[in-house]
């Protein structure tokens, strides 16, 4: 069996999921347990216990899941399509950590304003960060504000210099990977995840660019998580997977003797109620309970992970450079059986 080197994972053939992988421990391991794995971050200054940053989605991000991920060392993005600016500027002094609010091109400078003195973490919320409209954008709102600016979304490392020279602190990589988005069907345009994530990756060291990597879309486990900080990123996004949590947004629904949520794209009929050009799908997810439930499973996977991996930190973890590359038939094998 071959096992690749990231480098040699940029240069394949194909592009690449997360299922088409798999981290191959090389080396004794003398981490005698998991509770020995770090998984802390500073990311973008914050420090985090976990690295995980919810998804700005009206069916992830309120104010309650926002404060439940603070809670958890994790960073919750507020969505911008209901929540009260007042709400949340109160939730914020209020002492509830550091939260993130994502804005849109038409957002007013006193709104953004007042979210930046609030301290929050910006995030310019639209699916393709390579557009000059996006640049100006975050060009203007570092200029006049300074915050803590994240921007999205971008598939390949062609574009980062210029979207850290505008002013980006972080960036969200991944175009029509995420479990509702329809981009790629609906437009082309998208490639695996984990080929996006390298190039960018690949882009940034060879450059030598300041700039934070979010790898967002197409994490389905914890597992997923492990590979995606494997292969570099800093952070990882997450919608689905937080998605049916007691702290969404949303009523708990009871269909057929089951509990379930509702979980939609943001750029889906549902969300822009209009006669736009839809990017998005609309769906039910299983009711998980609480989220904090969700987080320790993530972590304790990571953990995990790490122990195999004979790695301490995540800084340890993002050195790897032993993958496997899977048959569709190898993926098939490993996973649980009825």
């Amino acid at each position: 069996m071959k096992l690749y080197t990231k480098k040699e994972l940029n240069s394949f053939f194909q592009a690449l999921t997360y299922d088409d992988i798999s981290l191959v421990p090389t080396v004794i391991s003398t981490i005698k347990s998991r509770t020995e794995a770090n998984t802390k971050v500073f990311f973008m200054g914050i420090e985090l216990s976990v690295p995980v940053v919810s998804s700005p989605m009206d069916t992830v991000t309120g104010i309650e899941m926002a404060k439940a991920l603070t809670e958890s060392g994790c960073l919750g993005i507020l969505n911008r399509f209901d929540s009260s600016l007042e709400t949340v500027i109160n939730v914020q002094n209020g002492g509830a950590g550091v939260l993130g609010a994502a804005i849109g091109l038409n957002t007013e400078d006193d709104v953004t304003e007042r979210l930046v003195e609030a301290g929050m973490v910006i995030c310019i919320d639209t699916a393709n960060a390579n557009n000059r409209e996006v640049l100006l954008k975050c060009e203007h709102i570092k200029q006049k504000f300074n915050p803590k600016l994240m921007v999205g979304n971008t598939a390949h490392g062609a574009t980062l210099r210029q979207l850290k020279d505008a002013g980006a602190d972080s960036v969200r990589v991944g175009i029509g990977n995420g479990s509702v988005c329809s981009t790629s069907i609906q437009t082309g345009i998208g490639i695996g995840q984990v080929t996006s994530l390298l190039d960018v990756l690949t882009t940034r060291a060879e450059q030598k660019i300041d700039i934070e990597i979010i790898a967002d879309g197409g994490i389905k486990s914890p597992g997923d998580v492990a590979k995606a900080i494997a292969l570099g990123a800093d952070v990882i996004m997450l919608g689905r997977m937080l998605a049916g949590t007691k702290e969404t947004p949303g009523e708990v629904i009871k269909y057929n003797g089951q509990l379930w949520k509702k979980y939609r794209g943001s750029a889906s009929f549902g969300v822009k109620m209009r006669n736009e050009f839809i990017e998005g799908e609309e769906t039910m997810v299983a009711y998980k309970g609480t989220v904090r439930n969700v987080i320790n499973s993530i972590s304790d996977g990571l953990k995990s992970s790490m122990s195999y991996m004979n790695c301490y930190t995540l800084d340890d973890l993002r050195k790897t450079e032993t993958f496997a590359v899977l048959s569709n038939s190898s993926y098939l094998e490993r996973l649980p059986k009825a």
